[in-house]
């Protein structure tokens, strides 16, 4: 079986819903990220094989967002590209579809992104206005909250699906309120500390006063218990979910190019990591944020290792109930010591601090912990995110330098 590399990981800094963002194209934000990762892995786009993008809220983007940035990133007409939903995991399952394609010899260069701008998420209108409307009030439905934040089958709210799993677990809210502030913490002292500089592309916004340079992430807040404890519950009467201890609404792109070791020999590229793991997971819809647990099971099945030699994880954040959930559900499992794992967990922050533009954040995470590797010469690295619908993805890296 081939190996597969990934020599190129670069993100735009995220942006908060009707912040620094909102009128950049999702296509052009894609694109200007994707020009520099190519430009960072070394690689002439005309040895790619094929664009792989993770996108969620499609509607009104136009035909397949991925050749549009692929197109605009310079590489060639003749390269084929293809879009992806796999909801909140649509970034990182790129990385796995690109990762299959080499372990099957089908080609050995491979782009794996995803992007998102959800505050260009369009109104959508009933398609049976196509028919004509004799009478009555007519709605119009958000794209964004129902394509990527409701789930499908049973009509709830993404956040109902978290006080799901707090119920479940007996989670309450100060323990929510407490991992929501230690992401927060973490991500704005990352920022102050510039952890963030390697893989944030800076990307130029033209206004009417000229030109703006976005780089850096602007979704984490300053905040105390004191401040989370006032916010009222938004999902459920008497909840404990609130807007501060889930993930944002936001807007962002994230790529990795990913070769095999034909390539990298041939190209003479340089390998930021293998990847040695990857797994998919499903559970009940209605606590689909424990999709995570079955996935990183069968990516560590599938890499042959334990969680317990795991130097790093990425443990995507689309609430605190949930995100503790999956610890919960690891530490029954692997027997990992609590203490350990989540010292291990979003170092730098998470979701909740940084933000979650659905379909790029897979993505994200997996470039965040890459940089993060190198910095900490960690050996093993692990990302997971649960996905709307009620399933998990994972990917393991290994940092070839370690």
């Amino acid at each position: 079986m081939n190996k597969a590399y990934i020599v190129a990981a670069k993100r735009s800094a995220i942006g908060t819903f009707l912040g620094s963002l909102t009128n950049v194209p999702a296509a052009e934000l894609g694109a200007t990220v994707l020009k520099a990762a190519i430009q960072e892995a070394g690689i002439e786009p005309k040895d790619i094989n094929e664009v792989i993008i993770g996108n969620v809220i499609s509607a009104g983007l136009g035909q397949n967002i991925a050749r549009h940035i692929a197109l605009d990133a310079g590489i060639p007409e003749t390269i084929p590209a293809h879009s992806i939903n796999m909801v909140c995991g649509s970034g990182l399952e790129a990385v796995i579809e690109a990762t299959i394609r080499i372990h099957a010899g089908w080609g050995d260069v491979y782009v794996a992104g995803g992007v998102e701008n959800m505050s260009a998420a369009p109104y959508l209108v009933n398609g049976k206005n196509r028919t004509g409307t004799k009478m009555g009030n007519q709605t119009v439905v958000d794209a964004m909250i129902y394509d990527a934040l409701t789930d499908a089958m049973n009509n709830v709210h993404m956040g109902v699906t978290a006080e799901n799993i707090a119920k479940k677990y007996d989670i309450t809210r100060e323990a929510q309120d407490e991992f929501a502030l230690a992401s927060q913490e973490k991500a704005l002292m990352a920022i102050a500390e510039g952890k963030f500089k390697d893989e944030i592309v800076p990307i130029e916004i033209k206004t009417r006063k000229g030109v703006t340079v976005f780089d850096t992430d602007e979704h984490p807040r300053q905040t105390s218990l004191e401040k989370l404890a006032k916010l009222r519950p938004a999902f459920i009467k008497d909840g404990t979910v609130t807007a501060g201890n889930a993930s944002g609404i936001n807007d962002g792109a994230s790529m990795v190019i990913v070769a095999s070791e034909e390539a990298v020999k041939k190209y003479n590229l340089k390998p930021i990591a293998e990847i040695i793991g990857c797994g998919q997971g499903g559970v009940d819809p209605l606590v689909m944020g424990l999709g995570p647990t079955p996935a990183i099971l069968n990516a560590l099945k599938d890499a042959d290792l334990t969680l317990q030699d795991m130097n790093l994880i990425e443990l995507n954040e689309a609430f605190a109930s949930q995100s503790l959930g999956v610890v919960h559900e690891l530490i029954e499992k692997t027997g990992i010591d609590r203490k350990a794992l989540m010292e291990i967990t979003n170092v730098n922050g998470g979701a909740i601090a940084l933000g979650h533009p659905v379909g790029a954040s897979g993505n994200r995470i997996l470039v965040s912990l890459l940089h993060e590797m190198i910095k900490r010469k960690a050996k093993y690295g692990l990302a997971s995110l649960c996905i709307g619908g009620g399933m998990g993805v994972a990917v393991i890296v290994k940092n070839v330098e370690d």
